[in-house]
C-alpha cells in the first residue's frame, strides 16, 4: 500500500477514459513522474509494473507508481472500459506493507503547530462503493475542460473525496494495533485535557493496561501519555493567551494545569517563552 504524508494532500492533475477492444493493450511507459490511477468499469486489464502483476477487473482499481515502468502483461480478453487519472504529491510518500505506527512530528510556526498525518491507500482493490467512485470520476471528466479557478477548486475537492473512497476497500489492511491504541489514547487525552487525568483512569476508560498504552504512544508519537497531554495543554494555552485577555492563572486552570508554577515551567520548556512574554510577542 502507499503511505502519503499530509499536509500537503495529494493533488489532482488530469483524467480521461478509454475503451480497449478484444486484444487491446495498455501502452508501455517508464518513469512518467505522476501516479496513474486506473478504475475499470467493464472488462479487465492485465498489467505488469516491473515484477508486480496487476489484474484490474470491473469494479476494481490499481495505482501505478510514478517512478517505475509498466506494460501490458496480457491483451484484453473482452471489450474493456476504464477511467484513468493522474495525480501527484508535493509531500513525502512511500510504499509500505502495513500501516506504520510512527507518525511525523509536530512542526511549523510557534503559534500554530502543524501536526502531520498519514494517508494509506492500497495499490489495488475494490472500493466498497464502486458506483460512487465512478460518479466522482465522471464529475472530474465534466470539470476537466473548464479553466476557471472555481472549477480547479472543485476538481481538487472532488479528488479528495475520491481518495477517501479508495481508502474504503474490500479486504483492506488491518490497522497496526499499536497505532490504533495510540490514536484512542490521544483522542481520550484531547477530549479530557481540562480534567485531572491519571494512568489508572485512562486505563479503565480504554480497557488497556497503562503500560501497554504508554508503549503504544511512545512508538507512535515518540512521547509518553503525560508528555502528549502536556503538549496538547500547551497548544490550547497558546490559543487562549492570543485570543483572550484572561489572567495567566486562569489560563493555567482552564487548560488543566493544577499548579501555576508548573504551567509556567512547562510552557517555557515547550515554547521558549513564559506565558506573559508569549502573549506580548503576539499581542503588541
Amino acid at each position: 500500500m502507499f503511505q502519503f504524508i499530509a499536509p500537503p494532500l495529494p493533488h489532482y492533475i488530469t483524467c480521461g477514459e478509454d475503451i480497449y477492444p478484444i486484444g487491446g493493450i495498455h501502452p508501455d511507459r517508464s518513469g512518467i513522474g505522476v501516479f496513474d490511477l486506473i478504475f475499470v468499469t467493464r472488462g479487465c486489464l492485465f498489467l505488469e509494473e516491473e515484477l508486480t502483476m496487476l489484474t484490474v477487473s470491473a469494479g476494481h482499481y490499481a495505482i501505478l507508481r510514478p517512478d517505475r515502468s509498466h506494460r501490458t502483461a496480457r491483451p484484453c480478453l473482452e471489450e474493456t472500459h476504464f477511467y484513468w487519472l493522474h495525480f501527484q504529491t508535493l509531500g513525502s510518500w512511500n510504499e509500505v506493507s502495513e500501516q506504520d505506527s510512527s507518525l511525523p512530528a509536530f512542526e511549523g510556526h510557534p503559534l500554530y503547530q502543524i501536526e502531520k498525518f498519514s494517508i494509506y491507500i492500497s495499490q489495488q482493490g475494490a472500493p466498497l462503493l464502486p458506483g460512487q467512485v465512478e460518479e466522482l470520476l465522471r464529475r472530474l471528466m465534466l470539470l476537466h475542460p473548464e479553466q476557471t479557478v472555481s472549477a480547479r477548486w472543485k476538481q481538487q475537492t472532488c479528488f479528495q473525496d475520491l481518495l477517501s473512497m479508495l481508502q474504503q476497500t474490500e479486504g483492506g489492511e488491518v490497522q497496526n494495533p499499536h497505532l490504533k491504541v495510540a490514536e484512542l489514547a490521544g483522542e481520550y487525552l484531547r477530549r479530557h485535557y481540562r480534567e485531572p487525568i491519571s494512568y489508572k483512569r485512562m486505563s479503565e476508560a480504554l480497557h488497556f493496561h497503562s503500560n501497554y498504552i504508554a508503549i503504544c504512544m511512545k512508538k507512535t508519537f515518540g512521547c509518553t501519555p503525560l508528555e502528549y497531554l502536556t503538549r496538547h495543554r500547551i497548544e490550547q494555552a497558546k490559543q487562549t493567551l492570543i485570543h483572550t485577555d484572561d489572567p495567566i492563572g486562569r489560563v493555567a486552570e482552564q487548560t488543566g494545569f493544577g499548579s501555576f508554577p508548573y504551567f509556567v515551567r512547562s510552557f517555557a520548556r515547550y515554547t521558549g517563552h513564559t506565558p506573559k512574554s508569549f502573549r506580548q510577542l503576539y499581542r503588541k
